[in-house]
C-alpha cells in the first residue's frame, strides 16, 4: 500500500485536499458531495455563501426552499438541503465545534453516524478534514483501483477496507489526507471504469494492466 501511495504521489504530486476556509466548511461539503462531482458543490456553496454567511445558525435561517434553491448546482438538492439542515441543527445542538473536537474518535465517529444523511464516507470525510483524527476514507474509487491492484477481492465492506488500511498504514493522519486524495485523482483521470493502463503510473504494480 506504501508503494502504491508514493508511486501515486511521485505522478500527481501533493493535492492540497479538502479546499476549506474552516473545518464547519469542510462538513458541510462532505454533506453535499455525495454522489456529485466537487465542482458541483463549489458552485452550490458560492449560491449558498452569496445568500448567508456559512454557519450552521445562518443556514438554519434560510426557508427550505431558498435552501435548496441554493443547493440546485449539487443535485437532489432538496434531499441534501434537509440533510444540511439535520447536521446544522445536531451540530449547534451539540454546542458547535469546539465540544466535538474534545470527544474522542470512536464517540464522535458515532455521533456523526447518528445524524440523518450522514454515512459511513461522509462521517470519515469529516473526522479525517475537519477534525483531523487518523481514519481512512473509503469510497468507489478505493474499491476499483484497490480491487484491480489484487489488494481488495471486491467482496470487502466499507468498514472492513477501512480498517485493512488504517492497520496497514499505522495513525497518520497527513498520509491518509494525501492518500485519500491521490485515490480520488487517479480513480477520475486514470484508473476510469474503461481503465488507460498505458497511462497509468501504477502499471508495473498492477496485473490487471
Amino acid at each position: 500500500m506504501r508503494a502504491v501511495f508514493h508511486s501515486l504521489l511521485a505522478a500527481y504530486g501533493p493535492q492540497h485536499w479538502w479546499p476549506a476556509d474552516s473545518p464547519f466548511e469542510v462538513m458541510v461539503g462532505a454533506v453535499l458531495t455525495q454522489n456529485t462531482a466537487w465542482t458541483n458543490v463549489e458552485r452550490g456553496l458560492e449560491r449558498l455563501c452569496s445568500r448567508v454567511p456559512l454557519e450552521a445558525g445562518a443556514i438554519l435561517s434560510l426557508p427550505d426552499k431558498e435552501l435548496a434553491d441554493c443547493l440546485r448546482p449539487v443535485g437532489y438538492f432538496n434531499v441534501k438541503s434537509k440533510r444540511l439542515q439535520c447536521f446544522c441543527r445536531a451540530f449547534l445542538d451539540a454546542g458547535g465545534l469546539d465540544p466535538l473536537s474534545l470527544l474522542e474518535t470512536g464517540k464522535l465517529r458515532k455521533w456523526l453516524l447518528a445524524v440523518h444523511g450522514v454515512g459511513p464516507e461522509t462521517a470519515d470525510d469529516m473526522l479525517l478534514y475537519a477534525f483531523a483524527r487518523p481514519v481512512f476514507v473509503v469510497d468507489a474509487y478505493t474499491r476499483r483501483i484497490f480491487q484491480r491492484l489484487g489488494l481488495l477481492t471486491g467482496d470487502e465492506g466499507y468498514e472492513a477496507i477501512r480498517q485493512g488500511f488504517e492497520t496497514a498504514l499505522g495513525a497518520d493522519v497527513p498520509l491518509f489526507n494525501e492518500y485519500h486524495a491521490l485515490i480520488v485523482r487517479h480513480g477520475k483521470e486514470i484508473c476510469r471504469t474503461r481503465p488507460q493502463c498505458l497511462e497509468c503510473c501504477l502499471r508495473e504494480l498492477c496485473p490487471w494492466c
